[in-house]
């Protein structure tokens, strides 16, 4: 049977919760573009060297997440590991940007393309886990690197996240447990013809905005207190 391919963000969607990933799809395409917040975090990643060289006011009026001294210092620690392995020259100096890569299986844009080795980046506008990446963008990131393996018919066996609000950049390897996570979510967002069962993880719910047509109850801030 053949499938469309599937979009990234349904992918990562449905990692992090298939019944969210159920009322996304009903939204119109206009209503599912990022805001103008996570474009302007976004375009933190083409200009590191720049926001390095940056007076620590300079930093002030940036979207970044931190004190303007810590975030450059934290910037300053990841340019200084990663600039051994020559990676820091093809983050910053990428093969291409915002490439719409199609595969077998998925589809979408993938922010960053290195080259030697084939690599794809992505950026994320939110917060970092202590260590490592979020589960949901493991999968993104297994999504891409299958893509863009799929069009240059070339093996792809790493891929990169940046948290550039956070100056921090991390690498995956393209584990087995890795590519089981992105089958289970493929698989999840092909069987949506109605919405799944309920996620258990109901702190996914605080700040879901389908939580009413979920039909979720949420814990109130009465009740956070202690009060109910």
């Amino acid at each position: 049977m053949t499938h469309t391919p599937i979009s990234f963000s349904d992918l990562r969607t449905a990692a992090y919760c298939p019944r969210k990933c159920y009322y996304q799809r009903l939204l119109p395409d206009e209503d599912r573009e990022p805001p103008p917040e996570v474009e302007a975090i976004r375009a933190l990643a083409t200009r590191y060297d720049e926001l390095l060289a940056a007076p620590p006011g300079a930093l002030e009026s940036e979207p970044i997440a931190v004190p303007s001294v810590r975030y450059r210092d934290r910037l300053a620690a990841t340019r200084d590991r990663l600039e051994g392995s020559g990676q820091w020259e093809h983050l910053s100096d990428p093969l291409d940007r915002a490439v719409f890569a199609t595969g077998r299986h998925c589809r979408g844009i993938v922010h960053k393309v290195l080259a030697d080795p084939l690599e794809p980046t992505l950026i994320s506008s939110g917060e970092p886990p202590e260590t490592g990446v979020w589960k949901s963008q493991s999968v993104h990131a297994v999504a891409a690197a299958k893509a863009l393996a799929w069009e240059h018919q070339a093996p792809v066996e790493r891929a990169w996240l940046e948290y550039p609000a956070y100056g921090v950049i991390r690498s995956i390897d393209l584990t087995t447990r890795r590519k089981a996570q992105y089958r289970s979510a493929l698989r999840a967002v092909r069987e949506l013809d109605s919405p799944p069962v309920r996620t258990n993880n109901r702190s996914k719910c605080e700040s879901c905005e389908f939580a009413t047509e979920c039909g979720v109850k949420t814990r109130t801030l009465r009740s956070l207190l202690g009060f109910g």
